[in-house]
Parts: structure tokens; C-alpha cells; sequence
């Protein structure tokens, strides 16, 4: 007899459309042999016309990375910018994998013209040519980078900020942990956006979305087996590269975290929410209903996009306008 499959949340009527619409462009179940075609993907460039059509000038910088490679950083601010303003540092999603620095910025660029911010994003190498610890360490190399620079890029020391999506939520969390116990650069908040956090593949909503959804079980062990191969699920992962591993999560600065009901990551993301309060840190967390992973980016004008990309710019506009 079949084992019936685990219940699991629905998905949001509107977004459960456009889950259809796209499964014939997006595979749902991503294996290692995809990885050459998946870096293909159009949505990973952004052309310099449409920063200029926004006001924003991009400069590209080499920068030293982990054990002195070279790494990308690109600096985005408004062409008016003077003085100095917040700084976004940010690192991209791509499930450790793939994506570049550009990738799925779109609606952190709103933060830079509202907030005369300037953004750093990071090329950091990707595994599994590159596997753990260069991800992270270069993330880290390109968040001190900004902050030694911070007064040549028109940056307030004291007003940086870290920003990730998924694998880069993940990023961005292991990058703070590293500052936080390195004495590095100070934080004055981390955004995690449905961050990919833990490798042991223990929660129940790993197994609730298993051959369904965007980044369902399987692409998620993918990406992690990607990063860390037999390390996997080990006791030789550290925090810095699976953050939900962290026991101590005191003294980290205030945290927004958001993801879906309807995705792998949720409980990881749950949980670390819930432990970051426990250490007496301040954090805010949205769980959208029936949102899968990414929504966001793939649904930008649905109710459910809406309401989520417009309730973390309100989080980012009063950490950015304090």
C-alpha cells in the first residue's frame, strides 16, 4: 500500500495559478546536471539602461575574497547621492548554486532611492566549484571591504545593513555571525528573506513540499550537497554556513524575516526567528499564507506579493530612517 502523502498548507489561490503557469518554464525539482543551464537564466542580468532609468549609478569594484581570490562587488547608489547615507549590503540568492550579484535586487532597489542608501552587492564564487567555506567568506571579505570604504562610498559606518534572499538569506545570517564573532563591522539590522538556513533536512515542511513547489526537498539537498557534499548533516558544519545550527544567537542586531506558509524553508526560518527572541534579540517575522518560495519575485503584483514586499519596505524604512 502507498503511503499516503503529508497534509500540507495550501497554496494561495492566486499564487496557486501562477505556480501552474510557470511549471513548464521553471523545472519544480532542480538536479546537478541543470546547474550549467540554470546559470543561463535572463533574470540574473540587469542592464545598465535600467539603473540609469532609475537614477542609479553601478560601479564595478575586484575586491580580495576568501584566501585572497578575486571577487565582484558592485556599488549601486542614486546618481545625486552626496554625503554620506545607510548602507545595504547585500548578498544573492541562487541556492548556493548559482545567480549572480544582480540577481532579484528589483525590489531592493526602491530602498536606495527612498533612503539616498547605497548598496553593495557581492560575487561571491559558488559551489559546488567553490564549496563551503568560500560562499560565506567571501560574502564576509566583501561586508569588511564596505565598511573600510564606507567613507569613500558615501556610506555611514554606523547605518550598515545586511540583506539576503534564500540562499542569500542564509548568507547574510552566517555573514552577521561572523561579524558579530570576528568584532567586524557593526550592524544596525539583517533582512532575511525566506533564508535557507539549515542542512539536516529534519523539519516538517521539507517533507510537506517534497516534488512540489519552487525549490521543493530535493533542490534543496541539491544546493546544500552542492556546498558541503559528505559534510552534509554532519556535525562539521558550522554556523556560518548552515546559521540554524547557531546555539547563541545574542548579539545580533535586529532581524526581519518573512517567508512562505506553502515552502521548504519555513520552519527553519520559524524556528530561527523564535531563537534569535529567545537570546533577547529583536526580531519581526511574516509568515505569508499560502505563499511558496520566492513568491515575491515570480508574483510581484498578486495580493499576497503585494502586501509582503510592501510590509518589508515599511521594516526597512524605519530601520533606514531612524
Amino acid at each position: 500500500m502507498a503511503t499516503p502523502a503529508i497534509p500540507r498548507p495550501p497554496y494561495d489561490a492566486e499564487l496557486d495559478v501562477t505556480l501552474t503557469s510557470i511549471a513548464d518554464e521553471i523545472p519544480l525539482t532542480l538536479t546537478h546536471e541543470m546547474i550549467p543551464l540554470i546559470r543561463q537564466n535572463p533574470a540574473y542580468q540587469v542592464t545598465a539602461e535600467e539603473f540609469d532609468a532609475l537614477g542609479l549609478a553601478v560601479r564595478d569594484v575586484t575586491i580580495a575574497g576568501h584566501q585572497g581570490g578575486q571577487i565582484l562587488v558592485s556599488t549601486i547608489a542614486r546618481k545625486d547621492h552626496q554625503g554620506v547615507g545607510p548602507g545595504i549590503y547585500h548578498t544573492h540568492g541562487g541556492g548556493m548554486i548559482t545567480g549572480n550579484r544582480f540577481a532579484s535586487i528589483q525590489h531592493m532597489l526602491p530602498w536606495v532611492i527612498e533612503h539616498d542608501a547605497v548598496m553593495v552587492t557581492v560575487e561571491y564564487r559558488l559551489a559546488p566549484e567553490f564549496p563551503d567555506p568560500y560562499p560565506v567568506e567571501d560574502c564576509y571579505a566583501g561586508l569588511v571591504w564596505t565598511a573600510e570604504h564606507a567613507a569613500e562610498l558615501g556610506i555611514d559606518p554606523e547605518r550598515l545593513m545586511v540583506v539576503g534572499a534564500s540562499a542569500g538569506g542564509g548568507l547574510a545570517a552566517g555573514t552577521a555571525l561572523l561579524a558579530r564573532d570576528r568584532k567586524g563591522p557593526s550592524l544596525i539590522g539583517q533582512v532575511l528573506i525566506y533564508p535557507m538556513l539549515d542542512d539536516r533536512d529534519e523539519t516538517v515542511s521539507t517533507r510537506q513540499f517534497d516534488g512540489v513547489g519552487l525549490w521543493d526537498r530535493q533542490s534543496n539537498l541539491m544546493g546544500w550537497n552542492s556546498l558541503l557534499g559528505d559534510r552534509r548533516g554532519t556535525d562539521e558544519v558550522t554556523i556560518y554556513a548552515a546559521p540554524a545550527r547557531a546555539t547563541d544567537l545574542s548579539g545580533l542586531p535586529p532581524t526581519y524575516i518573512d517567508c512562505g506558509s506553502a515552502e521548504v524553508f519555513r520552519d527553519e526560518d520559524v524556528a530561527y526567528a523564535s531563537r534569535l527572541w529567545a537570546a533577547g534579540v529583536q526580531a519581526e517575522l511574516h509568515v505569508w499564507p499560502g505563499g511558496f518560495h520566492g513568491f515575491d519575485v515570480t508574483a510581484p503584483d498578486s495580493v499576497l506579493g503585494k502586501a509582503m514586499i510592501s510590509t518589508r519596505d515599511a521594516w526597512v524604512g524605519r530601520l533606514l530612517g531612524g
